[in-house]
């Protein structure tokens, strides 16, 4: 459930609360003219005039194994203006998460995508109202039947507020699925996961269970009867395209890395 982002904020921080720090930060003034994405021993590199790009933090080189994903990133650091503005680079940002967070944080981040997945959004249902019960239907109980099919497993749902235990044979096919995953392709996921506050969704939409846009509304069926009860305002449409641009990105990362 959502209260269990916490965990993942260790690695990872939510897209619209990152930006909106970024924001309020003096900003470095770009230092470079020319960008471009080379192949590189192991994979693929942006450079900035020639020279490799580092994390900000640990200073560690960058290199990933796909090329769209240096191409995008390439991209980010070319639409730079006078200043760098890392909230407009949600590319860069997560694969350095991805970096700095490296390959000694993998059993860490499968761990956190199965202890969500325990308790996910899709299990717990409203009682009421019809309308709210009625949309949790459309939208989940087909997401998650065709992920007990493309699993061989079975869920719980629940509507109780009280934790209910998923079988235990579940969550171990659901953590062998994540046993071959890349350290980039879990970090995407668990991005995915802060922004959709689902891990069984980010596994159906990587398994191609599920197509990107089925995910997206899923994961807003609680927000969007809100809204038909009470009407949008301004800061929660911004907070949601801002997470929606976090959430593209993921899923570039992680078509990239099924590619």
């Amino acid at each position: 459930m959502r209260d269990q982002l916490e965990d993942i904020q260790k690695h990872l921080d939510d897209g619209y609360s990152r930006a909106q720090h970024l924001n309020r930060v003096e900003l470095p003034k770009r230092f470079y003219r020319d960008v471009a994405a080379e192949p590189v021993e192991g994979g693929f590199m942006v450079t900035l005039d020639g020279r490799q790009v580092r994390t900000p933090g640990l200073k560690v080189p960058v290199t990933v194994p796909a090329e769209p994903i240096a191409a995008a990133m390439a991209a980010e650091w070319a639409a730079q203006g006078e200043f760098i503005n890392p909230g407009t680079m949600p590319t860069v940002r997560l694969i350095n998460s991805a970096v700095e967070s490296g390959e000694a944080n993998i059993s860490a981040f499968r761990d956190e995508i199965i202890k969500f997945a325990s308790g996910d959004l899709l299990l717990y249902r409203a009682e009421s109202p019809q309308p709210l019960v009625a949309a949790q239907e459309q939208h989940w109980d087909r997401a998650l039947v065709g992920i007990a099919r493309h699993f061989g497993v079975s869920f719980q749902p629940t509507f109780a507020i009280q934790h209910q235990p998923q079988p235990q044979a579940t969550l171990d096919r659901l953590a062998a699925a994540l046993e071959p995953e890349h350290l980039i392709t879990l970090t995407a996921m668990v991005s995915m996961i802060g922004l959709t506050g689902s891990g069984l969704l980010t596994l159906g939409y990587w398994h191609k269970v599920l197509l990107a846009e089925d995910v997206w509304v899923a994961a807003h069926v609680d927000e969007d009867y809100q809204i038909t009860q009470w009407g949008e305002d301004e800061e929660a449409i911004a907070r949601q395209a801002m997470r929606r641009v976090e959430f593209d990105t993921a899923v570039a990362v992680l078509e990239a890395m099924r590619d």
